[in-house]
């Protein structure tokens, strides 16, 4: 377990995953073991998406890749890189073709390993400031990788009259679950305000895109996106690459509590 503090701010994360946001004792996370998603939050990356119907097969420059639901990201741990008070800073690397057991074999996949044709290396930075805290994605690899990347944080709600507020829409927590599994598309967006008890702002810079996504009314998930999945057919799942440069791709999410 990792904590950061700063002021009256708290943070923790538990290989690598961030499992509490307090502020002045109220908790912005969902907390594992309640009801809604047995995570609190996850990167999905290389793909966004469902694979199941397109044989777990993801078309790439380099020939099929086979990919799970969402990607093989999750299935790599991090390695601490760099800690003080307020920051950390998570590794994961990943060499070409290797073989990743899934976790989802065999209960819920029929794809038993998956791989990736191309090397990467993704590091996940936390940092509190004043104004909230700050959520960095950097990607390296291969020049001409194609890539997908969505953050996939889960809020924990307090209220019964929860709000939503998006592209001058108020979208409500009934409306969310109405829409299933696909999950609610926010495209062109950038900044989406979460109404509760207190009210959180998160902003993002790089994904252009949020999917909203709950089966309960305890917790909702605010993910920004580069691509929204069901835009398409899994086989097509192509289309809605990003492709890396020989630079550094960052990817940013602000978390601002309303105090």
């Amino acid at each position: 377990m990792v904590d950061l503090k700063l002021g009256n701010q708290t943070v923790k994360i538990e290989k690598g995953e961030l499992v509490s946001y307090n502020v002045d004792g109220y908790e912005y996370i969902h907390q594992k073991g309640s009801p809604g998603w047995r995570n609190a939050d996850t990167e999905m990356f290389p793909i966004i998406g469902p694979t199941a119907d397109a044989g777990f097969l993801v078309k790439t420059p380099k020939g099929n890749a086979v990919q799970d639901q969402h990607g093989l990201l999750r299935e790599l741990e991090y390695v601490v890189a760099d800690k003080s008070g307020d920051s950390v800073i998570l590794v994961k690397e990943y060499k070409a073709d290797a073989k990743v057991g899934n976790a989802k074999y065999p209960e819920k996949s029929t794809a038993a390993e998956l791989f990736w044709p191309y090397d990467f290396t993704f590091t996940k930075s936390f940092q509190l400031k004043k104004d909230g805290l700050y959520i960095t994605f950097a990607i390296e690899g291969e020049n001409g990788m194609p890539f997908m990347l969505g953050y996939h944080p889960a809020f924990k709600l307090h209220g019964e009259n929860v709000a939503i507020e998006a592209e001058g829409r108020s979208i409500t927590i009934p409306e969310i679950i109405e829409v299933g599994s696909r999950a609610m598309e926010i495209p062109n967006c950038s900044s989406i305000v979460l109404k509760d008890q207190r009210t959180l702002t998160i902003t993002t810079e790089g994904y252009g895109n949020f999917m909203l996504w709950t089966e309960v009314d305890n917790m909702v998930c605010i993910e920004p996106i580069t691509f929204y999945p069901y835009a398409v057919e899994e086989k097509n799942l192509h289309q809605g690459f990003l492709e890396l440069n020989k630079d550094t791709h960052n990817f940013k999410v602000h978390l601002h509590p309303d105090n």
